[in-house]
């Protein structure tokens, strides 16, 4: 996975924490992705990138995206087992009105 890839995970990661409203604890792992993303964005500055253009386009994309980005980050962060389960839950709920179109 190259750098912009990863960048673009973290982001979607942080844009689907900020959609799970059922966990009280969001704001310490919105937190701790934004230190993330800030760090990689400080890292890489010598690059020729736009950081807020590639934040916007994954700010557009499904919350099905972003959600899936938070199961791969998010264990990497160490963050309970209980958000990792209502994000599961939230995908299944998706997947299952997309099934009743």
């Amino acid at each position: 996975m190259n750098f912009i890839d990863m960048f673009k995970t973290y982001v979607g990661a942080y844009y689907g924490v900020t959609e799970m409203d059922e966990y009280p604890l969001k704001e310490y792992v919105l937190y701790d992705l934004k230190e993330h993303i800030q760090k990689m964005v400080m890292d890489n500055q010598d690059h020729n990138i736009s950081f807020i253009d590639l934040a916007q386009e994954v700010e557009k994309l499904h919350l099905k995206t972003k959600l899936q980005d938070c199961l791969i980050v998010l264990p990497k962060l160490n963050v309970s087992l209980e958000l990792l389960h209502l994000i599961k839950m939230r995908l299944r709920t998706i997947r299952e009105e997309e099934c009743q179109f």
